[in-house]
């Protein structure tokens, strides 16, 4: 984008002046927006820094508090959140193990210098550029993802973000001091202390990036794949699968399939990560699916019902689809086919043959199981 289309879209994350809300308040607009605006994509969430202002001054305003930790409050018409600018100190083990200080003395600067790249600390106010002072548009140029302190180390979450920047700016490089504070990190034990909803919260981010494997590539950079993600079996063959889920344009709960599909034990990791339930079930099924004997071209109908019904697909044929897709990233897959399979035994009318051996449950039961593979040998003639 041009350098006039970069002011105008800077222009429109301004603070609204006219808003008399925060009319002489200094609020700045941090982070992402800004950064986002400098690369030329689309707007996202804004988030907005006060910087001077006393709790009691906001609510006096009409703010809604609701931050726990530090004060943070709700705009009275947008509903957007304003954080008072803040300093923190470590006072525990991971990433809650923070005392945060936000006295009317915290300067916009302060508050920049505690986020966790150089590239999110940036703000901009309603007049005047955009405060710097970590040199993150240097690093945007240079396309690096930069630490802005020693601090680094102290929150494990800055490991996942800097491995889900990774993989949103698949272009930048890490530089190699934030690379080293991030092994320091893992060898402190600071990783341990990941709640597993977090670590579920970036990589679900990461996994609708255009290059989600390399999330895990940072995660393997620096010896913390198995303390985040235990269990996890990555190689260049999941890589590759991952990469041609991309390619394929599939959604996130088929590329966290793709990602875990060789994994020893996908139900144990998608819980140890509270994976979402739709994610957990497909993993799930690749892993019970990708060796199966129905997938071989030399599959009798027999074994090709047995598969359908060991994954649901009668009950769930969207999922079903899903999963083809997902397959397709390791082994070939005639997923036409299989859909028309599907479609032939979803189309026996089982509740008829229900009524014609009525009170005699086995033999319904055999009697729908032999019409189903009939018509699936019917399928193998054409």
């Amino acid at each position: 984008m041009n350098a006039a289309g970069v002011e105008q879209k800077l222009a429109a994350l301004r603070p609204a002046t006219h808003d008399r809300y925060i009319a002489g308040l200094q609020v700045y607009v941090v982070g992402g927006a800004v950064r986002d605006a400098l690369l030329g994509l689309p707007a996202g969430d804004q988030d907005w820094v006060v910087v001077g202002a006393t709790p009691e001054a906001m609510q006096a305003r009409g703010f809604i508090p609701v931050g726990g930790d530090f004060p943070v409050f709700l705009h009275p018409r947008t509903k957007e959140e304003y954080a008072l600018a803040r300093t923190e100190r470590k006072s525990g083990r991971g990433y809650q193990g923070f005392t945060f200080y936000t006295g009317t003395e915290v300067t916009l600067e302060d508050d920049l210098r505690r986020r966790d790249l150089t590239i999110n600390a940036m703000a901009l106010g309603a007049t005047g550029g955009i405060v710097d002072p970590l040199h993150g548009q240097d690093d945007l140029e240079a396309k690096l993802l930069r630490h802005v302190g020693q601090a680094f180390v102290e929150d494990p979450v800055r490991l996942l973000r800097l491995a889900r920047f990774a993989a949103r700016f698949s272009t930048f490089s890490i530089a190699t001091e934030t690379e080293q504070l991030a092994k320091q990190l893992v060898a402190d034990g600071e990783v341990d202390a990941l709640v597993p909803e977090r670590i579920w919260q970036e990589l679900r981010k990461a996994l609708h990036t255009q290059a989600p494997w390399r999330f895990v590539q940072v995660l393997e950079s620096v010896q913390a794949t198995q303390r985040v993600m235990p269990g996890l079996q990555y190689d260049a063959r999941v890589e590759q699968a991952l990469q041609l889920a991309v390619q394929r344009n599939l959604d996130s709960v088929q590329r966290y399939a793709v990602l875990c599909a060789v994994s020893d034990a996908p139900l144990d990791l998608a819980n140890r990560i509270r994976a979402s339930a739709e994610c957990r079930d497909l993993s799930q099924l690749m892993s019970v699916s990708l060796t199966h004997a129905a997938l071989e071209q030399d599959a009798t109908a027999d074994t090709q019902l047995q598969w359908l019904e060991k994954v649901d697909a009668l009950r769930r044929p969207d999922r079903f689809a899903l999963l083809l897709g997902a397959l397709a990233c390791y082994r070939h897959v005639e997923d036409a086919l299989w859909l028309q399979r599907l479609n032939a035994v979803l189309q026996v009318d089982a509740a008829s043959i229900a009524r014609q051996y009525a009170g005699q449950g086995p033999q319904i039961r055999a009697a729908v199981q032999a019409a189903r593979v009939m018509v699936l040998s019917g399928l193998m003639t054409h």
